[in-house]
């Protein structure tokens, strides 16, 4: 076991001397300097030490200044003050400087020797601590990580189970067949412009996607009617917000996704349904979800109309503005070329929509919404 190893610094001779032997006889290796110069000379030489025994009135250097300098370079390194009587108000700044402890001149051997070990154990320790700390925090940061492998992949699991969800819900309703997808690329897309964390993202992607998963509790003869809805089934109708809403928020992982599942038929000026939400009461994943829902609907073929081209739908989005959507949401839309719409179809294998338009359709009625989808 190597020996610690203990600078002495005293200006005079004969004192290191005897403190050298009383240290040399506990088993304890040291070197001497003369000055607080020179202690700090030996120091920066690189030569390592486990303790500095210095006395606190020398010339050039005193000890306050020989502990303020090395403190600097080796803050971990104790200290151990020497000092007369009368200058015990030194001492004491001395400790508040750094050093661990002090001794009165003039002082027995087993004084000095219980003073230095305890210097010595109180480092020991610092450095087991410290050491501790360290691996703890390692041992976090590798856990944290595992958790989030973990939760990744759990995440995954969710997602195919959601995606299999969506396909059921294609096979109910086969006029909307990969709307979902679709809906749910062109909302992720727009966010991602808005410039959102991706964690936000993730969760409005997935409210995107499920939105019409409480239509799988509306009657299929209402659902798949090609024609108009009575009145009654259309209330029936418009209970698929809720009903998704009611599906979803039972999943704690969703509870956030079901807040947009809610709200997605919700209007900007506050007459969408099912709460009749205004402005900003509307969540931001549901207003930008309302953007690209109608984008979609409008470039997709239905029973009582042709798909119609992404210009013809911008400008739909567009005039609407302030009513249906938010505006805001509506200006970063605008900023974003077909060209994205036209790839993004293209990669979920949608049928795309015309390069011309057709017919001129009626221009909407200033005091109904557009309806580019049934419900």
């Amino acid at each position: 076991m190597p020996y610690d190893r203990i600078l002495v610094v005293d200006d005079e001779e004969t004192i290191r001397e005897i403190v050298s032997s009383m240290l040399k006889g506990a088993n304890f290796q040291s070197r001497q300097a003369s000055s607080g110069v020179e202690a700090l000379s030996i120091l920066e030489s690189g030569e390592e030490f486990d303790l500095v025994l210095s006395d606190l009135m020398m010339a050039e250097m005193d000890g306050i200044a020989l502990l303020e300098h090395s403190k600097e370079r080796f803050p971990d390194m104790p200290f151990v003050m020497v000092t007369a009587m009368n200058d015990i108000s030194v001492a004491l700044q001395a400790l508040r400087n750094g050093a661990y402890d002090y001794l009165l001149k003039p002082f027995e051997r087993e004084q000095l020797l219980a003073t230095v070990r305890r210097a010595l154990e109180n480092r020991r320790l610092k450095r087991e601590n410290d050491a501790y700390r360290t691996n703890l925090e390692a041992l976090v940061t590798a856990r944290t990580q595992q958790w989030k492998n973990a939760l990744g992949e759990l995440e995954k699991s969710y997602d195919i189970t959601l995606a299999a969800l969506g396909d059921a819900l294609d096979l109910k309703d086969a006029e909307t067949e990969g709307h979902s997808k679709r809906v749910t690329a062109y909302t992720i897309a727009i966010a991602k412009k808005m410039g959102l964390p991706k964690e936000e993202i993730s969760i409005i992607a997935r409210g995107a996607f499920l939105h019409d998963i409480g239509k799988m509790a509306i009657p299929d003869d209402i659902l798949r009617k090609p024609g108009k809805l009575t009145e009654e089934e259309t209330g029936i109708m418009r209970e698929h917000a809720y009903s998704g809403y009611k599906i979803v928020s039972k999943i704690p992982f969703l509870v956030e996704a079901a807040e947009i599942v809610y709200s997605h038929q919700e209007r900007f000026d506050g007459l969408g349904y099912p709460r009749g939400l205004k402005g900003d009461e509307i969540p931001l994943g549901a207003r930008i979800f309302s953007i690209a829902d109608t984008l979609d609907a409008m470039t997709s073929d239905r029973p009582y109309r042709p798909a119609q081209t992404f210009a013809a739908a911008r400008k739909e989005i567009q005039d609407w503005a302030g009513r249906q959507f938010d505006p805001e949401i509506v200006a970063v839309f605008l900023e974003m070329p077909d060209k994205i719409w036209e790839d993004l179809r293209d990669d979920i294998k949608g049928p795309s929509p015309p390069t011309k338009p057709p017919s001129p359709p009626k221009p909407p009625s200033p005091t109904k919404p557009p309806s580019p989808t049934k419900m």
